[in-house]
């Protein structure tokens, strides 16, 4: 089990914003493509649109407040502070389900399901469908650390979530677990890592 859970809110501050900004308007670019389509990279004009985008128009503070609508938390894992969403069912009997980004991503992606998942009824779905989620933010990305050595591959991201998931609160009630998706944090050969509390 994680070593230390602590509750956990974004709150980036307004200079590193500023500092974003100032770092994209000054921008050193370089010359344009010989040719109008993508066959010698990102077009310059599309690049140069985007980093118009991210400087003026991206609202940066609403994506916060929407993601501070969901609970957070931190957990020591292995040495590694880990930044992870969890939405609890209304459904005390709900599956307990982690749902990981790929590289790369953040659990920002996730926003849009979390309520459909926990809470389907509300949805337009049937209760038997409700899960506990979990959206653990992999190890170097969003507000998890960064690794100071090599190693964290899946093998070991699979065997930190599990050890995120064997928190009682996570594990409550567990039941059959599900095979996982193509693409997410398997052993390689070895089928589906499941935590050890999850009864087959």
């Amino acid at each position: 089990m994680p070593e230390t859970v602590t509750p956990f809110r974004i709150d980036v501050p307004e200079t590193e914003l500023e500092d974003l900004r100032t770092r994209l308007r000054r921008t050193r670019w370089p010359e344009e493509e010989t040719v109008g389509d993508w066959s010698q990279g990102v077009p310059l004009d599309y690049v140069r649109e985007l980093c118009r985008y991210w400087e003026r128009d991206y609202d940066w503070r609403a994506r916060e407040r929407r993601l501070n609508a969901l609970p957070q938390f931190r957990a020591e894992i292995g040495g590694l502070g880990i930044h992870f969403i969890h939405v609890r069912s209304p459904r005390p009997d709900a599956l307990p389900l982690v749902l990981t980004h790929g590289w790369p991503g953040s659990v920002a992606e996730f926003a849009t399901v979390i309520g459909p998942l926990t809470d389907p009824v509300a949805h337009g779905g049937e209760p038997g469908d409700a899960f506990h989620v979990v959206c653990p933010s992999l190890p170097g990305y969003g507000f998890s650390d960064k690794p100071t050595v090599p190693g964290w591959g899946i093998e070991r991201i699979a065997g930190a979530w599990i050890r995120l998931m064997e928190r009682p609160s996570a594990t409550r009630s567990p039941t059959r677990p599900r095979p996982c998706a193509p693409g997410s944090s398997r052993s390689s050969g070895r089928g589906p890592i499941m935590p050890a509390t999850w009864k087959a």
